[in-house]
Parts: structure tokens; sequence; C-alpha cells
């Protein structure tokens, strides 16, 4: 497929299939190697700088949340202070330090890997479908990023603020395991990286006509009660979190009918002149 365009009667096998798509797939996976032993090099600024970043007093976040509380007139200091990360596994932190640079990899990576496989589709698109998916690889991979920081930003601090201060008894003392602590960051991040493809799904949907932006707006209400128990579940349980979270959620929603309705108004308004021509043919004939 990443050849010439076929014809729509010279269909490809499923080996021929799997052919095509080898050195797309062989070129993204060296792409992700070689940032992932860049990364691992980098292990101080990727470790203590990134990783550990958002248990620092030092970090925006909870710079911002002191600042807040002092024009509240609360003396606030931020739990995470007083978290102490432990290791209990052997070969625990070097497999800390390959997991975090394959991660690393992988989302600096991502846009090559999206351009790669859409140069493996793109052969097979027609031209409406290609002008319909212009700029496929930069709403993709802005979608992730937007909500990589905003994971990491907004989510993995708070999280870890409540999580890491909560006890249910004086008698438990937290002993927090970085592993634990590794994928607490990681499950956020990349949940709410996910979370903010919701527009570009909705985009698609609606331009196979499996959506349309009077079904999403007879849904709010039960798209805005789901927003919630995905916000609940990736944030900790207080209502600050939860409020901070579900105001961009829904606000993506809100965003998605707008795309909706944008689409459907330009698919008719190319069925109106597609119809104006023919109309005009017929009548020259």
């Amino acid at each position: 497929m990443s050849g010439q365009k076929r014809s729509d009667t010279d269909e490809m096998t499923f080996a021929e299939h799997i052919d095509a798509l080898r050195p797309h797939l062989v070129r993204g996976v060296l792409a992700i190697l070689a940032l992932a032993v860049a990364a691992f090099l980098c292990k101080g600024l990727l470790i203590d700088g990134v990783l550990f970043g958002p248990m620092s007093a030092g970090f925006p976040t909870n710079r911002l949340l002191v600042w807040m509380a002092g024009l509240a007139g609360i003396e606030f200091v931020p739990g995470i202070e007083r978290m102490q990360l432990i290791n209990t596994a052997m070969a625990g932190q070097f497999n800390l330090h390959l997991k975090i640079s394959m991660v690393a990899a992988f989302c600096i990576g991502f846009p090559y890997l999206l351009w790669e496989l859409w140069r493996f589709a793109r052969p097979a698109l027609t031209e409406r479908e290609l002008r319909g998916c212009r700029r496929f690889v930069f709403y993709v991979s802005a979608g992730f990023f937007a909500g990589l920081l905003f994971g990491y930003f907004i989510i993995a601090p708070l999280t870890i603020g409540f999580l890491s201060q909560y006890s249910v008894s004086e008698q438990v003392t937290n002993m927090i395991d970085v592993s634990s602590y590794l994928s607490t960051v990681l499950n956020v991040s990349i949940a709410c990286a996910v979370v903010f493809q919701l527009p570009l799904l909705v985009y698609f949907l609606t331009r196979m006509g499996l959506v349309s932006s009077s079904f999403l707006k007879r849904y709010r209400r039960h798209a805005f009660v789901g927003l919630l128990v995905i916000a609940a579940i990736i944030t900790p349980p207080d209502i600050f979190s939860l409020i901070l979270v579900i105001i961009p959620l829904y606000w993506l929603y809100e965003l998605s009918i707008r795309l909706s309705s944008r689409i459907e108004r330009r698919d008719a308004a190319d069925g109106a002149v597609a119809a104006a021509v023919i109309s005009a043919t017929s009548d020259e004939n």
C-alpha cells in the first residue's frame, strides 16, 4: 500500500498488506529504540526531573496550590514533601530505568509512529477521504500531547499529593514502592492522553455517518454522567480535583458537538453543489 496507488479492482491479499506494512513498522520500532537509548542516557533529567517532578514542592502545580492557599489565608504544606519512595526488588531500580526510558521514547516518537502508519494507509484512501483526513498526524499528536501534559501537570500531582498523605490509622505508615509511584504517574497521564482524543473520534464517526450532532446533543446529560465517572476514576476522591478535571473533559464533549455540526454543514453544502452539477448536466443533455 505504501507504493503506487492500486485501482479499485486490484485488491491486495493479507500477505501483501503485511509485506507493505513491515517496513513502516521496522522504521517505527528502530526510531523508538534509538529514542529509548537516548532517554536511558539522560537518567538525571528523566528520573529526577520528569518522573519525580510531581512529588517535588517546586513543581508548578504544587507551587500554585501553595499560592492559592496563601490567598485564602490558609497555611498549606504539600504532603508529598514527606513522601519517601522505596525499592523492594533486586532489579527494581534498573527495571524502573528501562521502563521509563521506553515510555519516554514512545511519547516522543508518537508523531513519527503515526506518520508511518499514515504513509501505509494513505494510498488506499480516495481523494475525498484524503481531504477529510488532512493533518491527521498533527491533530492526533496535538490531542495526545495536550492530554499527556494535562494528566502530568494537573492530575498526577493531585493524585500523588492526596494518596501519599491519606491514612486510615496512625498505626499504618505509608511505604510506597517506586514501581507503584511510576504506575500512578503513567496511568493518569496516558489515560488523559486517550480521553483527549474524543473530538477526533467524533470527527471520524461523523464522517462515516455513525454519529450526528443531534445525537450528541440528545445524549449530552448521559455523556456528562459518563465523563463524571471517568473523572472520578482518574482523580483523587475530593471535589476540587473532580471539578478541575470534569471542566476540560466536558469542554471536549462540547467541542465534539461543534465539530460534528461543522462537518454536517460542510457535507450538506458539498451535496448541494454536486446535485446542482448533476442537474445542470442533465438539462444540457
